[in-house]
């Protein structure tokens, strides 16, 4: 699909549980000299993210398009096509509710989604680098409980992923306990770590789902009203 110069975008079509089998597949570099829109969530933030950092492609963590077919809304389309047609830069709406969890301004890339397949990229010989990143969140409650999110982001603070990213922006989780993701994330950290955290309800595995652009650099302004937006382009 990256050689075919008929294709302009690969859109996954589904998530999944082991999208990393393609790592020693894929070649980076015919996807480094045919740059195009790739794009899905879930168990493809494990490729999305490696082709970034493999090529430096700015790649997608956006809805895939099953969900097109099964959303009861066009919002995750529309917000695909904004950013993929009208090069759209924005990363809310006037009225998206942002919360603040801890106070501060950064600017950094964008890297992250599906929190248990980021939690694999931590070590060994796919690992992402984390320095300087914004990194954002999110997991699928009835696949993953509290202990399990607890168990992923303890081993990510043992390996010194906090003390690296720049910024930290969290998504949607919803499980049967009613644990928040954020206070999870919070109770990690500790306090230990002077770096801004938001709070959003626009992406992860619910239907209002924006684009966010990985390798793009970004800015989150707690101070601000707009309290994370991108700082550069991210389509041609």
């Amino acid at each position: 699909m990256f050689q075919d110069e008929e294709v302009k975008m690969i859109w996954c079509a589904k998530g999944g549980e082991n999208s990393n089998i393609v790592f020693d597949k894929l070649d980076y570099e015919i996807i480094r000299k045919n740059p195009k829109i790739i794009c899905g969530y879930s168990d493809i933030t494990s490729i999305v993210n490696m082709i970034n950092a493999k090529t430096g492609l700015v790649t997608f963590n956006a809805t895939n398009f099953k969900s097109i077919a099964t959303d009861e809304t066009d919002y995750s389309y529309n917000k695909a096509m904004e950013r993929f047609l009208e090069g759209s830069l924005e990363l809310s709406d006037k009225d998206e509710k942002y919360e603040v969890l801890q106070k501060g301004i950064a600017e950094g890339e964008l890297i992250g989604g599906n929190l248990s397949l980021t939690y694999g990229m931590v070590e060994g010989k796919y690992k992402l680098d984390f320095k300087d990143k914004i990194l954002f969140l999110e997991e699928l409650g009835y696949e993953t409980g509290p202990e399990l999110i607890s168990n992923y982001l303890y081993y990510m603070k043992q390996n010194g992923v906090f003390d690296k990213i720049k910024g930290l922006w969290i998504g949607n989780y919803e499980h049967e306990s009613q644990v928040p993701l954020e206070k999870i994330i919070l109770d990690t950290l500790e306090g230990e770590y002077e770096l801004p955290i938001i709070k959003s309800n626009n992406f992860g595995h619910i239907e209002r789902k924006i684009a966010i652009p990985i390798g793009v650099k970004a800015k989150i302004d707690t101070s601000s009203d707009i309290k994370i937006e991108l700082l550069e382009k991210c389509v041609k």
